[in-house]
């Protein structure tokens, strides 16, 4: 399959072409804000992007920004080739619980050590995820966890078409 053509960014925009493998992480200032069964479960000016080629970015919060009772463990486990293994979360909120929609890294490999009490969310699972008051659109595909915003350009993986890239 050949590479897709990347979309050009506009000035303020990040081509997720333009992203590494293996992915970076970065410390993100920005307030970041999730909303589960009408409530607000985390909300924190102090987490990290994943980024990842061909990938939105995927962010995630300390554990200390969710609200109590709102992280619960699930069952499995899942590995990635260079975060390591992950551990499940279902995340509650309200009367709502989203079974699965997050993960975090428990052990986290070289290089992704500040991930360690850190957790990623799955916002098409939300009510919504808001990233500085815009409201985020889930990556396709419903197995990467990206958040898309207006500053970042595709195309995307997750979508149909997209396994080989």
């Amino acid at each position: 399959m050949p590479r897709p053509v990347p979309v050009r960014p506009a000035p303020g925009q990040e081509s997720v072409w333009d992203y590494p493998r293996p992915p970076r992480v970065e410390r993100c200032t920005a307030e970041l804000v999730i909303l589960l069964g009408g409530e607000v479960v985390a909300r924190t000016s102090s987490g990290w992007r994943v980024l990842e080629t061909s990938h939105p970015p995927t962010y995630y919060l300390p554990r200390s920004a969710f609200a109590a009772g709102s992280l619960r463990a699930a069952d499995g486990a899942s590995w990635c080739e260079w975060k390591g293994q992950a551990a499940y979360l279902d995340i509650v909120g309200g009367t709502a619980v989203a079974p699965r929609a997050g993960w975090t890294y428990p052990e986290p490999a070289a290089g992704y050590e500040v991930l360690v009490d850190a957790i990623a969310v799955m916002p098409g699972a939300m009510d919504r995820c808001t990233v500085d008051g815009e409201v985020v659109r889930a990556q396709d595909g419903g197995f990467y966890g990206g958040w898309i915003t207006s500053s970042v350009v595709g195309p995307f993986k997750g979508g149909p078409g997209t396994r080989g890239w």
